[in-house]
């Protein structure tokens, strides 16, 4: 019963005062940057009736992940930096586990079925409103919750089934499942280590998938005699292969980064890489090439000022 009342405590990036503010400053306008570009994208992509396609409708939930991901463990960060204090209570640690895998997996969920999208779209497009139909991807957005929370449920479960021994200081600014596996006695963790392989397993077919997709789609569009039907073509599936290879990326370097016991600047920037860029730049990525999204959020932004001259 001791397990849970027990208190973690969090070592940060820095165990100085000034450090501690300047991190939190960092993370703090990163957050904001994030929080902006995908609230933007989900309200465009809600309003604006020209949007109303199974990608936009894809990208508003992958944008909903995005911000769930990046919230689970960044302001508790802030809030401890600005108090000086690394404490955080047990069940705390828990949420923070849960959400942070509930949103890894039905992100990498939601970028596999939005490549089935993109592959339909590019490979059968006389018959893309047919196979892509609303039931299609409602069946689709429940099977990536549903998926996110199955993940989530064993993950968390495994982590913190085990007994924990020694001090429990947590090398990182929030709970991450290797760090909390150091902490356990004997070999009480090899539970968890089987769940990891399994999530691992399933992260790694949606990834063969994916790339089975954009083979069958380069495959496809540079068969097209339509020069400006191949620019059209990339101009769609490019930022969702960027975003792809940015969280498959990031995903990887936190997988075979060591874990240390004490913080160098490569561990912040790799901490920085897969916990605060995805979600902060996935909303640009999408945004830049895409003149769909900025003309809607030029019309949102013409409607707010219309709001507030009246």
């Amino acid at each position: 019963m001791t397990n849970f009342t027990t208190e973690f405590f969090l070592t940060g990036f820095s165990d100085n005062p000034e450090l501690e503010i300047f991190y939190a400053s960092l993370f703090l306008v990163l957050y904001l940057l994030a929080l902006t570009g995908n609230i933007l994208i989900i309200i465009v992509t809600s309003m604006d009736d020209s949007l109303n396609s199974p990608m936009y409708f894809f990208l508003k939930h992958l944008s909903f992940f995005d911000m769930c991901y990046i919230s689970g463990t960044v302001p508790r960060f802030i809030i401890n930096s600005i108090l000086h204090s690394g404490k955080i209570s047990f069940w705390e640690c828990i949420f923070q586990c849960f959400a942070f895998t509930l949103c890894a997996a039905s992100e990498m969920a939601m970028l596999t079925v939005m490549s089935y999208d993109r592959y339909v779209a590019i490979c059968f497009p006389l018959h893309y409103d047919t196979i892509m139909d609303f039931r299609t991807c409602l069946h689709g957005v429940v099977g990536v919750y549903v998926s996110g929370v199955i993940g989530g449920v064993m993950h968390t479960a495994g982590t913190f089934s085990i007994r924990f021994c020694g001090p429990r200081i947590i090398h990182q600014f929030f709970c991450v499942v290797p760090q909390i596996l150091k902490l356990s006695c004997a070999n009480d963790y090899l539970a968890e280590i089987g769940v990891s392989v399994f999530l691992s397993l399933v992260a790694f077919l949606c990834i063969i998938f994916i790339g089975f997709s954009y083979m069958r789609i380069f495959s496809s569009v540079l068969r097209m005699p339509s020069e400006e039907g191949r620019a059209k073509a990339f101009s769609t599936c490019l930022p969702h292969l960027v975003v792809v290879l940015l969280f498959v990326s990031t995903g990887v370097f936190e997988f075979l980064k060591p874990h240390s016991n004490s913080q160098t600047v490569s561990d912040i920037l790799l901490t920085i890489m897969y916990t605060v860029v995805p979600p902060t730049f996935n909303p640009v990525i999408y945004s830049l090439r895409n003149k769909a999204i900025k003309l809607a959020v030029r019309k949102v932004f013409k409607r707010t000022k219309v709001y507030l001259c009246w």
